[in-house]
């Protein structure tokens, strides 16, 4: 059964005139101080919600000492990370270690954080394109207003990914860099906490927490997946972890990692794959599954106790991230014998390697977190076409030619200082922040133009351009966290930042909590948060090209295609974040709770549908003219939704939990459309029980509702003349089991999708609608765990 632990590698808890609480759940968590590593006490038990924490408050001496607590799925967390210090964060989920093993996850994260409140799966936009590379979505805001983070620290690898026109991403996203088997716990955090973090957290925050190095453990791992389909593919992982320490104040941590999993069949999805008019006549698309995915992980820690006080560390990590294609492109139809000549093999690859080093202070009456880490990228992928209907398809070599593979690279340096300042009756925090960023990125800025092209800082001569582009953003915070009564705590923040070429940015915040009886209390926040735009926005040497297809109706047939520029002058986007929340919780272990978000999302940033201008150019030796756009801050959003959940004790081994998330409105006001695809509903349910304190089993579902077809292009702008085909709700039911043979040898066996629902892809542009992605069928599951 899990145990209750002191931390010593995170932030060390202070406990001097700790408020007591009357229940032994758990740990509530510190607003943000809890996302950048600084909590010292957790409870490791299953899927935790803060939102579930009542009103009454524990000493942490008397949670540490507790021996068991019981197995549940969502349960409470508490992590004081100061004396008196409260988390004022509705909007939290921590996923417990003991959560993450029970799930028996492929590789991917994303596939149990996706069971938190406020959080579903979708693409990077909602065009249809990459429909299967699903990622992170907090509160519908969309993959790339939530921010990863790794230990507190940014993790930003997808942007060496160029965006098309309407921000698709040939991406698989940030949340697939730490093996599972390396990780403590995850937090997530939504609402207006999140704004703390800066730039990239407008809809949330995931912190991917990874094991302490002072722990004692040599462990290896292996876990496998049996497909039901002869068209889907096996999947397979391994892990070896390995800490401790190596003197009185030295200790290590080595995280080694493999995982493979082969690719959906081609064609898996063709029997429904929606027909279209082609340019040859009626044709339907390869409709690609889910690509296979290689990874090898491995990370050094060190860490190093300097005395009572300081602590430094040094770590190095390194990733390889490759695909095993299944014949993916990025707009409806592929060349056949791409299929037949690439299907399953490495068509790209994207390594993340770098170095940070780290601080931890503890003194009298504050404490320090540090860090200074160095990142660099490599997008290495197989040549794509970059302009018109062959854009994101792999270019076919000639003639006994070779396939060419082309490289970006994306470097980032981040660094980070933050203080606590312990008060009798409030905590004081202040940070600094700095985030730089280089882009070299030689397939578009090479792009030949025909002569004639001129425009605005774009270099006219493809050998002038400079295939490099950098950025910084500088940030501080000062945040108070302050008891009024001991029923009533308050938070305000405030955060500056400056971008040098979006300028500055302010993000005020302000969150409460009023425990206003023993079993009730409210929670309540307000805040402004943003992100800066990327480098491939602001480069006016990004250039995209459309043929006349891919142009908005408006423009005139003799003046497509279209280009698209990159822009300096971008700003930041914005938004406003509100929610508010009522929480139970009695004596007897029952828990529930219900927030309403409202989000005002402002100067979202998308590619131009309104020319900026025409320029003549000399095609196969005609003059003619072509359009030009810009990225460009657009029209308002507007996303609203409410988030439920509860938690049952039915007896002493069984526990019963269920939460909900009901999306009331995600709408552009300059269309209409929603930010990105998600369901109107989502429930996941689950019962746990402990059959013996040696065995345990999950019974889960997940219900999703009606995902809504766009009706207008985000490509283009203009109305869709294609079917308006919506994604119809379904379910999918998993189980699981586990049973600890000995202290030192857990094995694991279960279903996901029990009953074999099937969810098909159904083309691979608007032209499908909202069917855009696949489901995986019914998998067998397979675990063992050795600790020696």
């Amino acid at each position: 059964m899990p145990m209750l632990s002191t931390l010593s590698y995170k932030k060390p808890v202070h406990t001097k005139k700790l408020p007591r609480f009357g229940t032994n759940q758990a740990l509530l968590s510190m607003a943000v101080a809890s996302i950048l590593s600084t909590t010292a006490v957790a409870a490791e038990n299953n899927v935790l919600t803060a939102q579930q924490t009542s009103a009454q408050n524990t000493v942490v001496q008397d949670i540490v000492e507790q021996q068991e607590m019981p197995s549940t799925e969502l349960d409470t967390i508490v992590v004081l990370a100061a004396r008196d210090e409260l988390v004022q964060a509705p909007g939290l989920s921590i996923i417990s270690e003991e959560a993450i093993e029970k799930a028996s996850i492929s590789n991917d994260i994303s596939e149990i954080v996706r069971k938190m409140p406020g959080v579903n799966l979708s693409g990077s936009s909602t065009s249809g394109q990459r429909g299967n590379q699903r990622q992170i979505d907090l509160r519908g805001m969309g993959p790339n207003n939530t921010l990863i983070l790794i230990d507190g620290r940014p993790v930003t690898s997808r942007n060496a990914v160029r965006p098309g026109r309407g921000s698709e991403q040939d991406t698989r996203g940030d949340s697939q860099w730490v093996p599972p088997s390396a990780i403590e716990r995850i937090e997530v955090l939504r609402g207006p906490a999140a704004a703390r973090y800066g730039s990239g957290s407008m809809g949330g925050v995931v912190n991917i927490i990874t094991k302490a190095p002072t722990k004692k453990e040599f462990s290896v791992s292996g876990h496998y997946e049996l497909p039901d389909s002869d068209f889907e593919g096996d999947d397979w992982r391994t892990n070896i972890n390995m800490a401790g320490p190596l003197t009185d104040k030295l200790s290590f941590r080595t995280t080694l990692g493999y995982h493979e999993s082969e690719g959906d069949d081609p064609y898996i999805n063709a029997k429904d794959a929606v027909i279209v008019d082609g340019r040859g006549g009626p044709e339907a698309s390869v409709a690609a599954g889910r690509e296979g995915i290689e990874n090898i992980d491995a990370r050094q820690l060190f860490e190093y106790a300097m005395d009572a006080m300081n602590t430094v560390g040094v770590e190095v990590n390194y990733s390889n991230q490759s695909n095993r294609w299944a014949g993916d492109s990025q707009f409806q139809t592929i060349n056949d014998d791409l299929v037949n000549a690439l299907a399953g093999q490495e068509t790209n690859k994207m390594e993340r390697y770098g170095a940070a080093f780290t601080h931890r202070g503890e003194y009298d009456n504050s404490s320090s977190n540090s860090y200074l880490e160095y990142t660099r990228t490599v997008n290495e992928r197989l040549n794509e076409g970059n302009a018109g209907r062959n854009e994101g398809q792999i270019s076919v070599p000639g003639e006994g030619e070779e396939y060419t593979w082309t490289e970006a690279t994306y470097d980032t340096l981040n660094a980070k200082s933050e203080w606590d300042i312990y008060f009798d009756r409030h905590t004081l925090t202040a940070g600094a922040e700095f985030r730089g960023e280089k882009l070299d990125n030689p397939v578009v800025s090479t792009l030949t133009f025909d002569e004639g092209f001129e425009f605005g800082d774009t270099e006219t001569d493809p050998s002038k351009r400079d295939s490099k582009t950098d950025s910084y953003l500088v940030g501080a915070y000062l945040e108070d966290n302050y008891q009024l009564n001991p029923d009533w705590y308050i938070t305000p923040g405030i955060r500056f930042d400056y971008h040098d070429q979006a300028g500055s940015n302010w993000s005020p915040s302000i969150n409460t909590t009023w425990n206003f009886s023993p079993n009730w209390s409210v929670k309540a926040g307000v805040s402004r948060a943003f992100k800066a735009p990327s480098l491939y926005q602001l480069d006016p040497n990004y250039i995209y090209y459309t043929g006349g297809n891919g142009c908005p109706s408006n423009v005139p047939l003799d003046q497509r295609g279209c280009y698209v520029l990159g822009n300096s002058d971008l700003e930041h986007e914005t938004s406003w974040n509100k929610e508010l929340t009522f929480t139970y919780k009695d004596n007897d272990g029952l828990n529930a709770g219900l927030t309403y978000y409202h989000n005002a999302y402002d100067n979202r940033i998308g590619a131009g549908v309104d020319r900026v201008g025409v320029i003549g150019v000399v095609a196969d030796g005609i003059a003619a003219n072509r359009s030009v756009f810009q990225w460009e801050n657009q029209g308002d959003a507007v996303i609203e939704g409410l988030e439920g959940f509860v938690k049952v004790p039915v007896t002493d081994t069984v526990t019963w939990s269920t939460n909900l998330t009901g999306n009331i409105r995600s709408e552009r006001k300059d269309t209409g459309e929603p930010l990105s695809l998600i369901p109107k509903f989502t429930a996941n349910t689950s019962v746990d029980w402990d059959i013996t304190p040696r065995w345990n089993t999950d019974f889960s579902v997940s219900y999703y509702g009606t995902i809504e077809a766009p009706n207008i292009s985000v490509t283009t702008g203009d109305e869709l003349g294609t079917a308006k085909l919506d994604r119809e709700p379904y379910a999918l039911a998993n189980v699981s089991t586990r049973y600890n043979l000995t202290d030192a040898i857990t094995i694991g066996a279960g279903v996901k999708n029990l009953f074999d629902k099937q969810v098909k892809r159904e083309g691979t542009t608007t032209n499908a609608g909202a069917r855009t992605f696949n489901e995986p069928g019914r998998y067998y599951i397979f675990d063992v765990s050795v600790d020696f």
